[in-house]
């Protein structure tokens, strides 16, 4: 997985939504992320110091291509309007549901 800078990563992130129009779909997941990239320790050893902020951790995956970016607090609004505005013009590939016409009991 290569951990990407936030503007780069949705430039990539761009071209997996464009690989993906020809066939697989791309798999994203966003999680509160400690900054710790080590397991935790086990009993009786020090335990890893307490956070001083949470980040962000976005990965997306299509195929075997994984890239992923870690955003922090002071800049998820910004990350979140480029995010939403990359996924408002990369949605298209949902189907259109049918509408049924539903049928109201006659009254006797």
């Amino acid at each position: 997985m290569v951990l990407l800078e936030n503007d780069l990563f949705l430039v990539e992130l761009t071209r997996l939504f464009d690989k993906s129009r020809l066939s697989g779909s791309v798999a994203l997941t966003i999680k509160r992320f400690d900054g710790h990239e080590k397991p935790v320790p086990r009993d009786g050893r020090a335990a890893l110091p307490a956070p001083t902020e949470y980040l962000c951790l976005v990965r997306a995956s299509l195929r075997s291509k994984k890239i992923a970016t870690v955003i922090h607090s002071k800049d998820v609004n910004k990350f979140q309007q480029a995010y939403w505005g990359l996924l408002k013009a990369n949605i298209n590939g949902l189907k259109k549901l049918k509408k049924t016409k539903s049928v109201k009991p006659k009254a006797h």
